[in-house]
């Protein structure tokens, strides 16, 4: 309680105060002052729980001067021990696991990784999904560990870098379009195959083609005619025995008409030409062609 008292007086002289003085009471009293009181203390009861609060997270999530728990703050980035799961988009410049493990990336649905320009925009996607792994580039390639290029694939053309390409599959393998290799071979015991099953089958070489079968036969077998030309050179058959197993055979006719008959004539240097026949060979008489 405060009290204030005026009083006048002079110099030198002494009044005497009337007993009537004015008393003004100046705070706060009775339920205000409870209920400030109050408030201060729910205020205190607050401010020391955040205060455990604060506390008690810090501890949880392992904060620590270099980082969070497993995630620590590096001058050369972040650096993540064990596992983690990202409910969003990660953006990161670079992903690399420890030298002792492995990296691995999984997702209930698809693992999709992206790549994108100053501008935003995606310039390569990779995303593994539960039935496929789609990969959308303008050019995918495939090194070694030495940096060979093995596979290399653009909207132009496929090109394999390596020696041998192997198709292990049953059916084989299935070519839309031209394939240009410079051998075709299949194992050591399989049978190498090469058919069109309804179009035309087509090998061109500037320099020769080469057929071998060391082991075996080489067998072609058309509905229609197979034609072999030369349009320079000469067609060599370099065999023992040529068999004709189905040829026709012609009927002597008693006349002496050959009926258009002919016959099939060798040179000593295998060249072949056709005679009329006649009831004995003809061969001798246009044996002038082996000249």
């Amino acid at each position: 309680m405060v009290r204030e008292q005026y009083l006048t007086a002079t110099e030198g002289t002494h009044v005497e105060r009337p007993d009537n003085q004015c008393v003004y009471n100046i705070g706060i009293y009775g339920w205000r002052k409870r209920c400030l009181y109050l408030f201060v203390l729910l205020l205190l009861i607050v401010l020391v729980v955040n205060f455990a609060l604060t506390i008690w997270i810090l501890k949880v999530m392992w904060f620590s001067p270099v980082g969070m728990g497993h995630l620590h703050v590096r001058s050369d980035g972040l650096r993540l021990e064990g596992e983690s799961e990202f409910l969003f988009p990660l953006y990161a410049k670079e992903i690399h696991s420890r030298m002792d493990s492995s990296l691995l990336l999984q997702s209930t649905q698809n693992v999709t990784v992206n790549a994108r320009n100053s501008d935003g925009k995606v310039t390569g996607r990779l995303k593994v999904g539960p039935k496929m792994v789609d990969i959308q580039s303008p050019k995918f390639k495939v090194l070694s560990a030495h940096g060979k290029p093995l596979f290399t694939a653009d909207e132009k053309e496929v090109t394999i870098g390596t020696d041998r390409l192997r198709v292990t599959g049953p059916e084989g393998a299935l070519f839309e379009h031209s394939v240009e290799t410079p051998l075709v071979r299949a194992d050591p015991f399989p049978d190498l195959r090469l058919e069109s099953p309804t179009r035309s089958l087509s090998m061109d070489a500037p320099k020769g083609i080469n057929i071998k079968a060391h082991a075996g036969k080489i067998e072609a077998l058309s509905q229609m005619d197979i034609l072999l030309q030369s349009s320079e050179g000469m067609l060599v058959i370099d065999s023992e025995t040529l068999c004709l197993p189905k040829l026709v055979q012609g009927t002597w006719d008693p006349s002496g008409s050959s009926q258009e008959l002919y016959e099939i004539c060798v040179c000593p240097d295998g060249k072949l030409y056709v005679t009329m026949a006649g009831v004995s060979t003809t061969c001798q008489e246009h044996n002038d062609i082996c000249l």
